[in-house]
């Protein structure tokens, strides 16, 4: 089998960027080699590989999950089903972060319900003064959490736990997090590969606000004098989230929309 004749059956069943990404994976191939030389033969291993792939791609496994990497403000993150997949909209939460971050001298912050760190460690990257922790309930999402920070060299201060739990006594200058915010039985966790990713960091398994309702009655006991907390949530939790954050004695609650114009951070301070 050659290049050409792989990637035009695997685009009779899958995306065709979908399959040209899963042959360059798969055989080390590049684009240029695809275009120019698709007559270049597929050896077995690779051909067996790249079978594999497309029939797992067509039952809807997420591409970043079967090549094991996605892409985050220009960085590679290794994944797996132990944790979400990097969405670009979580960028509107680092931004919000780093704002906040700026002036101060060695700013301390907590990113809770980690993940695959994308959040913790994007804030150790680029603010390199900050003290930065990151908390998961979860040992398998700690575990890609920290080998992303090897890799990347970021350093960042693991802690296995719910949310507090693993913080006692500790205040800091930020709390960040996005936690689990979708509804149960919403309609969404069985579409766009959703059912693949883990449900305990989609849905809290109730009205999607419990974790929020958690990490806002929580922070105030460890935040700094002045302290900013800030949240990811769903597109029709802002003015809930406002709400919560009053009702604790936030200031300054605010929610800011993503480029679609879809609410999605939500924050205050003390």
């Amino acid at each position: 089998m050659t290049l050409g004749e792989a990637y035009n059956s695997a685009r009779q069943r899958i995306d065709r960027l979908d399959a040209r990404l899963l042959l360059e994976y798969a055989s080390g191939c590049t684009h240029t080699d695809l275009l120019a030389r698709p007559e270049m033969p597929l050896i077995a291993p690779a051909a067996a590989q790249f079978a594999e792939w497309v029939e797992r791609r067509a039952a809807g496994e997420p591409l970043a999950y079967l090549v094991g990497e996605a892409e985050f403000r220009g960085r590679v993150f290794q994944v797996s089903p132990e944790v979400l997949i990097p969405r670009p909209e979580t960028e509107v939460l680092i931004e919000l972060a780093l704002e906040r971050m700026r002036g101060l001298a060695a700013p301390s912050v907590v990113d809770l319900g980690t993940g695959s760190g994308i959040v913790a460690i994007s804030l150790a990257l680029e603010c390199s003064s900050a003290v930065t922790a990151a908390v998961d309930v979860s040992k398998g999402a700690i575990s890609v959490a920290r080998n992303n920070a090897g890799r990347l060299g970021a350093l960042v201060d693991f802690r296995e736990g719910s949310w507090f739990d693993p913080l006692a006594g500790q205040r800091f200058d930020l709390i960040v997090s996005n936690p689990p915010y979708v509804a149960a039985g919403d309609p969404h966790l069985a579409l766009n590969g959703l059912p693949f990713e883990p449900q305990m960091a989609l849905t809290d398994g109730a009205d999607g606000l419990d974790c929020i309702r958690a990490i806002v009655a929580g922070a105030p006991a460890h935040l700094n004098p002045g302290g900013w907390l800030l949240f990811e949530h769903g597109y029709d939790q802002g003015e809930a989230s406002r709400n919560l954050l009053r009702a604790a004695g936030f200031k300054g609650a605010f929610t800011q929309t993503d480029l679609a114009g879809i609410d999605r951070v939500s924050g205050g301070h003390l």
